[in-house]
């Protein structure tokens, strides 16, 4: 007999853009039964790069659902105060710019002028068109993003919970991915890589929604020192919850939040059953 999967760490890595809603909880509320089944120390690590969408309730926010909902935690902030002095990502700029330098001094850097909207326009389905790839555009440039320029044909590998191991190619919607952004902040799919890889986390429990960010950080692991670690972690990508037309549950789109559903009463049991009915 085999004996059961044990990991260091998992976390919970929540973006302060808006309140928490039933995705979110249900996505917390697993990872914490994943990391009591494999003997994991839980990780709280907010992502507050996102500066124009970043506000404090939406911080206090998170502590508030976490504690509401008992959902536990290990390591981490323990309190809004306590994220902002230490643990908040803007105390690690300096991993994050070494990273960029690494690949900058590596040559798999271009310079990107292309606005969301120019993307949009000449590419249907969203994936970056290549407008930039070949000209030339220093990094020094003001208002450019960096991208990596991606080989789309190289074969990446994903270890996996509950599923065989993943072998397959790079999503083209995240072809030549940005890790820097126009206003001069690494961008997520750089971050979240440096942060996992900085943190020691070897369970990464996250969303379908996310399986091609996942590809896009297994590509960015293989070009920075120590990736590896990151590269032997193993993945949970779980299902989402949606709207009843389908749609993905959003912050942004107003889905209801476990704030107010907490101001209407409910119970923790009560938000819980909520997801069994819709699951």
């Amino acid at each position: 007999m085999s004996s059961p999967l044990t990991f260091r760490r998992t976390r919970i890595a929540p973006t302060p853009s808006g309140y928490l809603h039933l995705g979110n909880a249900w996505s917390f509320k697993l990872t914490a039964g994943l990391a009591r089944r494999t003997g994991a120390k839980i990780l709280l690590r907010i992502d507050d790069l996102d500066r124009e969408r970043v506000e404090e309730p939406y911080v206090q926010d998170i502590f508030d659902t976490l504690h509401f909902l008992d959902i536990p935690w290990d390591e981490g902030p323990r309190a809004r105060a306590d994220f902002e002095r230490t643990w908040s990502q803007l105390r690690r700029m300096d991993l994050y710019r070494r990273s960029l330098e690494e690949l900058r001094q590596q040559g798999v850097l271009f310079a990107c002028a292309c606005s969301r909207t120019q993307i949009a326009r000449e590419s249907a389905g969203g994936e970056y068109p290549g407008t930039c790839r070949d000209k030339g555009l220093s990094l020094d440039m003001p208002d450019v993003s960096w991208r990596v320029r991606t080989d789309i044909g190289k074969e990446l590998t994903m270890q996996q919970l509950d599923a065989p191991v993943f072998k397959g190619l790079l999503d083209r919607s995240v072809k030549d991915f940005v890790v820097r952004k126009k206003d001069g902040y690494p961008a997520y799919q750089l971050t979240s890589l440096v942060d996992d890889l900085h943190f020691g986390v070897d369970l990464i429990v996250r969303g379908r929604d996310l399986w091609s960010s996942t590809l896009a950080q297994l590509y960015l692991a293989d070009l920075l020192p120590g990736g590896t670690a990151f590269t032997n972690a193993i993945f949970h990508h779980h299902a989402l919850f949606t709207n009843a037309d389908g749609s993905k549950l959003s912050k942004s789109a107003g889905a209801a939040s476990i704030q107010f559903l907490r101001r209407e009463g409910k119970t923790p049991a009560g938000i819980f059953g909520m997801m069994g009915q819709i699951q």
